[in-house]
């Protein structure tokens, strides 16, 4: 006999079947994805169900609603910069009500009649050896310090032989001598 004739046969023998296609063929016949993706959907599916699961049962009361009452801090903040607020809470005005890019761009005219000025001394008018403190004061970048510093090396060193003398003192460097040797002389 023939082989196709005994796969007739077969066929029509009520035990003897295809076998049957497991459900993953199924599907994947219906859907056109593969049996990985179809795997990976069920894996997703089964994560997500036991997520939900598990939040139902940790958290049963979570969709309770909270209501909050924000009237008291929204008060707060609106009337912030006023001294009383309903009454109860009194809140210092510790703060301005000015911009501050206004504060630092004022254009007011500023006031020079105020200004502190230092009359500078006439060239070769203070006598290094018997300056004091206010007369030395008077030359440009000459402060108090600086002032008493000369007087103490004077009084330390004696009296002082050249101008340039004046930059073994702390304080005074070529710069600062340049700009007051013309104001000092030595007698």
């Amino acid at each position: 006999m023939n082989f196709d004739i005994w796969l007739i046969i077969l066929k029509k023998h009520p035990f003897i079947r295809e076998p049957k296609k497991l459900g993953f063929e199924k599907i994947s016949e219906k859907t056109g994805f593969t049996r990985l993706e179809i795997k990976v959907l069920l894996f997703l599916l089964v994560v997500f169900i036991c997520g939900a699961g598990l939040k139902l049962i940790l958290r049963p009361n979570s969709s309770e609603y909270k209501n909050f009452d924000y009237s008291v801090q929204d008060s707060l903040f609106l009337n912030a910069g006023k001294s009383k607020i309903n009454d109860e809470i009194t809140v210092p005005d510790t703060h301005k009500n000015v911009d501050y890019k206004q504060e630092v761009l004022d254009f007011r005219k500023p006031d020079f009649t105020e200004r502190k000025t230092v009359d500078i001394p006439a060239e070769k008018s203070i006598d290094l050896n018997t300056a004091n403190t206010k007369s030395l004061i008077r030359l440009p970048g000459i402060g108090p310090i600086t002032a008493e510093k000369i007087i103490n090396y004077r009084k330390l060193k004696g009296k002082f032989t050249s101008l340039d003398e004046l930059l073994k003192v702390k304080g005074i460097g070529n710069v600062k001598f340049s700009k007051i040797k013309k104001y000092l002389y030595i007698e």
